[in-house]
């Protein structure tokens, strides 16, 4: 083989040589580079089989190269940009020597990495007429009211019904325009910032390439304001809590994250702000909470919450419990909150083409909506007050819907 070091795919424990041997040429082409559309075709197969097992591709060096990392896997992956592998290394899903590496980690002979790759695109993101609330649309951006429930991109599991595909067909047949091509790559064109399955809230996206980088840079920059509503268990002690604690991946559980106090930690702040206290029927105490992130770590409020002994209603990863009407003041024992009661409220930023400042207040979900009017009106019934003050808080309830 005319290059400097052996590449192998691994597949499941129980294939031949043989097998990683055949697979291992489908996917690799006569430059010893991988596939775009061969990956693809790979992610297909095991889509058609229910199997939802990554592509991991091996590659060993057979002699000093004097490279990065993240420049060698440019070389080896050429359909994914430089930033696109320090992203991959960021979150972990390339290793050296089974080390989790950094971008400019030097290679040297013997030296084995293993890339975990992400499906690439089809092609184009397929338009679907899925309802949405715009909050704000111009010719750079949109913003949308996200109902919890609605993915933000496709991925290997959903390559339809998300907000992608969504918005794809709004600009087709509504407002015209396109998703910028930023992220494109990954089925994400246009995602400038995301927001779990069953978050709800306000989002923006860019409808071309210059306004993307540009919001992603404010992102990037903690230029940004951006506020959230929880309903949270129990009453916390002060109105005002500030939450610096490190996050990183669950060390057991893959789907989770965690408060890391070592290396794998990432500097993670929150602010709690206390805005209504309440007390149901049945004597159990809540909190609508109003949270200021300082930085953008995924799972960062919930699991900040979950924490300090305040997990979010409804939020079973993390400690909340789902709730009924009648849980929570009501007459009916229909679940009301089967999904965490959090919701993206405000979103401020500059105009990514003319610098204006802008702020956007996405209403409340209807479910969310219905369980503090139930706490507010139980609450009242024993006399308590509800409503507080704290000093920073900036959300205008009335202008959420509450």
């Amino acid at each position: 083989m005319p290059y400097t070091e052996r590449n192998r795919l691994r597949r499941k424990m129980g294939e031949s040589p043989e097998d990683r041997l055949e697979r291992t040429a489908a996917l690799l082409g006569a430059s010893g580079t991988v596939d775009r559309d061969a990956l693809f075709a790979m992610y297909e197969e095991n889509a058609a089989k229910d199997d939802e097992s990554p592509v991991v591709v091996e590659f060993e060096l057979l002699k000093d190269l004097e490279k990065r990392l993240d420049r060698y896997m440019v070389d080896r992956v050429p359909f994914l940009s430089r930033t696109q592998i320090q992203r991959l290394i960021e979150e972990e899903a390339i290793t050296v020597n089974g080390r989790v590496p950094k971008s400019s980690t030097k290679l040297r002979k013997g030296d084995r990495i293993v890339a975990t790759l992400p499906p690439p695109p089809s092609g184009a993101i397929q338009p679907e007429e899925i309802p949405l609330d715009v909050i704000f649309e111009d010719d750079s951006i949109i913003v949308v009211n996200k109902p919890a429930g609605l993915i933000v991109h496709p991925a290997r599991s959903h390559k339809s019904g998300t907000l992608v595909n969504a918005l794809a067909w709004r600009f087709k047949h509504v407002s015209g325009g396109e998703l910028s091509k930023v992220g494109e790559e990954f089925a994400r064109p246009g995602i400038v910032h995301r927001l779990d399955k069953f978050t709800s809230g306000a989002i923006v996206s860019a409808k071309n390439d210059t306004a993307h980088w540009r919001l992603g840079k404010q992102f990037e920059m903690r230029r940004t304001d951006k506020r959230y509503l929880a309903l949270v268990h129990g009453h916390p002690e002060r109105d005002v809590e500030t939450i610096d604690l490190p996050l990183g991946k669950h060390p057991s559980i893959k789907e989770k994250y965690a408060v890391r106090h070592d290396e794998t930690g990432k500097p993670s702040l929150t602010i709690a702000r206390v805005r209504e206290r309440y007390r149901a029927n049945d004597g159990a105490k809540y909190a609508l909470v109003e949270l200021e992130l300082k930085t953008g770590r995924t799972h960062q409020i919930r699991v900040h919450l979950s924490y300090i002994g305040h997990s979010i209603v409804g939020d079973d990863m993390y400690g909340g419990r789902h709730s009924t009407e009648r849980q929570l003041g009501g007459e009916r024992d229909e679940m009301l909150l089967a999904r965490q009661a959090l919701h993206a409220t405000t979103l401020g930023f500059r105009h990514p083409m003319n610098e204006s400042p802008m702020k956007f207040t996405a209403p409340l979900a209807d479910d969310l909506k219905r369980a503090i009017q139930l706490l507010r009106a139980a609450s009242t019934r024993q006399g308590q007050t509800v409503e507080i003050h704290p000093p920073g808080a900036t959300i205008d309830l009335a202008a959420a819907g509450i």
